[in-house]
């Protein structure tokens, strides 16, 4: 049986995306620097970290960001844990997400990619 998971992200709140990412191009090497916004907030994604920066008290602060091949897997996953849906199926830039917290407490972001 293969992995739903293909990637795993850190999330990296930041105060200023400019003074951060340096550091995060070193750490990952010659990797392009993706920007996007998402509502109202800033993001970059370097290698395997996702900066995010601007009024973070709005929202949930998440464990990490797991790239999945279906969120149809995930969700039925979620569901049969007792896990709490916070963002339902939504499309933003790089493809469908949601949120959730697990019945441990931690909170991750699923992200679907477009293909």
């Amino acid at each position: 049986m293969s992995s739903n998971i293909r990637t795993v992200i850190a999330n990296v709140e930041v105060e200023n995306l400019e003074d951060a990412i340096p550091l995060y191009q070193d750490l990952a090497g010659d990797v392009d620097v993706r920007r996007f916004p998402y509502h109202d907030l800033e993001l970059a994604l370097v290698g395997p970290f996702l900066l995010y920066s601007g009024p973070l008290e709005k929202y949930v602060s998440q464990n990490g960001t797991v790239i999945v091949e279906s969120l149809a897997t995930v969700l039925d996953a979620l569901a049969k844990a007792g896990a709490e849906i916070l963002d339902e199926p939504e499309e933003v830039p790089n493809g469908t997400r949601i949120l959730a917290r697990h019945p441990d407490g931690s909170v991750f972001e699923y992200m679907q990619p477009r293909t």
